[in-house]
């Protein structure tokens, strides 16, 4: 499935808020696309001709990253910390 759950969401933005409520914070957009996109890698390879989902995906991938620029224009090594927590850029 290529959405995920409630519990995800409040376990990443325990982790990566400042609150459990911190669901706005750069740090918790980027996890919980970040997961998303993990997500629909998946339903990607399974499903090689699902063109709209890859679409999705592409989309997806490109507003992370452009989170990613945001948050490493306001604080370099707190994002630098962010992708290693997340586990990007192998």
């Amino acid at each position: 499935m290529a959405t995920i759950t409630k519990e995800k969401i409040q376990e990443l933005t325990a982790k990566f808020g400042a609150n459990e409520n911190d669901t706005g914070n750069v740090r918790v957009q980027i996890a919980i696309l970040t997961e998303r996109i993990k997500n629909l890698t998946e339903h990607a390879k399974a499903n090689k001709n699902d063109h709209h989902s890859l679409r999705g995906l592409s989309l997806m991938v490109a507003q992370r990253r452009n989170l990613l620029k945001y948050f490493s224009n306001k604080d370099i090594n707190a994002a630098r910390q962010l992708i290693k927590d997340l586990g990007l850029r192998g």
